[in-house]
């Protein structure tokens, strides 16, 4: 008996033999090791098996001679037992290792978005131009509660406390240094600096190069505290505890060593080449009276000049989890839904825990608001946000802002291959090889999410203009503005909204 399964290739390479001139450059662009040229033959071949349909030897390939189909080898039919159920089995078996995967939650499960429509106005509500009158994008993140003070002298004390402003309700969620390039991280700066934003470290701490950033920078405290120390504190404009991320809730993160390069190393602080493990909880909180102590602490290690944000994963009960966070000090709670992306998380985590971000929202913002503490505290929704409407409705559910993540790094070159965790990233994005790396341009990276966010934002703007609404202050929380459709009464109950058609 074999003590290997073979398991058939999930892609096939098709080569078109009159369109190919035998350049190699498939071979030359491809980290995987698919393409390789027979001497014997005078032709290019492929190993279907090393595909991850990437598709960046497509995109190269000069005559256009190649693509990536689905192979059409099947397992007999079977509702039950898919092919990848069956594969999974195999490679377990092989292996006895946990599966990992990358990327976002990949099943076909519903995406409440997309049953969420938003209302518009037209005559006794009237629409707004956001070309010909003002529209304002600009927020901030932060404490509300603030009493109304005056000096001697009869002027306003400014009693807010420390909190973020953004020119529009978007920022680059937690990607750490090591799960993506040095390249990729300098994309990601470079363009939140020049929109008036924030992108996020992620738990692999802050390289040294991007300190010139800090006013844009937000930085994190994970369970593994990897690279945390007083200047990696000080070089922020706010600080986030992770506790949970929607990719992978309950567990720590992971990080495999093949990307421990010496870079990474010296900025996570841990020894080159060893898996980057983070424990699942963080073993000085168990409560949160825990959890404000490390609120209080990080306070008073930035001299209280900084936000606190605590992010957590989206689970059943994340409404009385954000009640309590509001209570402990942390001026803004970051939740991430069960469709988030993430660089390596154990497959049977990614695709069965958590819930989606809307339900959460929804009944965090509802809960907020009916215990009189909705001011204390901003949120920030992330997982899956993919466009400029769904922006639109996480705000209307009650959001101040959205982390975007997966969204930020398609703007990247991404193709969602969710090979991220193996380190050869062909767009030189979920990579630390040099040669990888260097196929991503900060330049043209950077301008690119820039394009991005700024063709959202001009969105954003005509869908509001098209509500009658001239502000985001004027939409957080607004579920008048949204109606839903394919959606049952208990989750139009959850997420606050009317049926489509419904009247007031």
């Amino acid at each position: 008996m074999m003590d290997r399964m073979y398991i058939s290739p999930a892609y096939e390479v098709v080569r078109d033999a009159a369109r190919c001139t035998t350049c190699r450059l498939c071979e030359q662009q491809c980290a995987n090791g698919v393409h390789a040229f027979d001497v014997r033959t005078g032709r290019m071949t492929a190993d279907n098996g090393r595909c991850v349909n990437c598709h960046r030897c497509v995109c190269m390939c000069p005559t256009h001679a190649l693509k990536i189909v689905r192979s059409d080898d099947v397992y007999p039919e079977n509702a039950n037992w898919d092919a990848q159920t069956v594969n999974e089995v195999y490679r377990q078996a092989d292996s006895g290792g946990v599966l990992l995967s990358s990327m976002g939650n990949p099943k076909p499960q519903p995406i409440f978005w997309d049953r969420l429509l938003i209302n518009a106005s037209q005559v006794t509500n009237p629409s707004i131009d956001p070309l010909r009158e003002p529209m304002e994008t600009r927020l901030f993140l932060g404490k509300r509660t603030a009493k109304i003070e005056r000096d001697k002298n009869g002027k306003l004390k400014n009693t807010l406390a420390p909190g973020l402003t953004l020119e529009v309700p978007i920022l680059f969620s937690a990607m750490s240094y090591g799960s993506i390039s040095y390249n990729a991280h300098a994309c990601l700066a470079r363009a939140a600096e020049e929109l008036g934003t924030y992108y996020n470290t992620g738990e692999g701490g802050l390289h040294r190069d991007f300190y010139r950033y800090s006013r844009n920078t937000i930085v994190q405290v994970a369970s593994g505290r990897f690279g945390v120390f007083k200047d990696y504190l000080g070089k922020a404009a706010a600080i986030e505890i992770k506790m949970g991320q929607g990719a992978k809730p309950g567990i720590g993160g992971h990080l495999p060593g093949m990307k421990l390069t010496a870079d990474v190393s010296e900025t996570r602080m841990i020894p080159q080449g060893t898996d980057a493990i983070s424990p699942a909880p963080h073993h000085d909180i168990y409560s949160i009276e825990d959890l404000r102590q490390l609120v209080c602490s990080l306070k008073e290690a930035t001299e209280y000049r900084k936000p606190v944000i605590v992010k957590v994963a989206a689970v059943h009960n994340a409404a009385a989890i954000a009640s309590g966070i509001a209570r402990s000090g942390a001026d803004i709670i970051a939740i991430d839904g069960y469709r988030g992306g993430t660089g390596a998380a154990p497959t049977r985590i990614r695709d069965n825990v958590g819930i989606p971000i809307e339900l959460a929202l929804a009944q965090v913002d509802q809960r907020l608001r009916d215990e009189g503490i909705r001011d204390e505290v901003s949120l920030i929704a992330g997982g899956s946000i993919r466009s400029s409407a769904d922006v639109v409705k996480a705000i209307a559910l009650g959001a101040d802002a959205c982390y975007i993540g997966t969204a930020a790094l398609l703007a990247l070159g991404c193709h969602l291959c969710r090979s991220c965790h193996t380190g050869l990233c062909n767009w030189g994005i979920a990579t630390q090889r040099p040669e990888l790396v260097a196929r991503l341009d900060p330049d043209v990276g950077s301008r690119r999410l820039v394009n991005l966010v700024t063709a959202w934002k001009r969105e954003i703007q005509e869908m509001m203009g098209g509500m009658g609404i001239n502000s985001i202050e004027a939409l957080r929380g607004n579920r008048l503005m949204l109606r839903g459709v394919g959606l049952t009464d208990r989750e139009l109950d959850i997420l606050g909204v009317r049926y489509a058609g419904e009247n007031m």
